[in-house]
C-alpha cells in the first residue's frame, strides 16, 4: 500500500492533541491590532480545539499520519 500525502497546508495550520482532538490558533490578529479590544487580542493568543466532530473528521482525513 502507498504512503498517503498530508496536506500541507493543513498541516501548517492544525496539530492534534494526544487524545486526538484538532487544535488551531484563531485568526484575526496579523494586523489591524490597534481598532482591535486588548481583551480580544490576549484572547486570540490561545489555541482553541475544534468543537465540530464532522469538521474535525474532514481535516484528521487530510492529516493521515497526525
Amino acid at each position: 500500500m502507498p504512503k498517503l500525502k498530508t496536506k500541507r497546508g493543513v498541516a501548517k495550520r492544525y496539530k492534534l492533541t494526544k487524545k486526538g482532538k484538532v487544535k488551531y490558533s484563531p485568526g484575526g490578529k496579523s494586523h489591524l491590532a490597534s481598532s482591535k479590544r486588548t481583551k480580544k487580542i490576549r484572547n486570540l493568543r490561545r489555541r482553541r480545539t475544534l468543537a465540530g466532530k464532522k469538521e474535525a473528521r474532514f481535516i484528521k482525513s487530510m492529516l493521515p499520519y497526525g
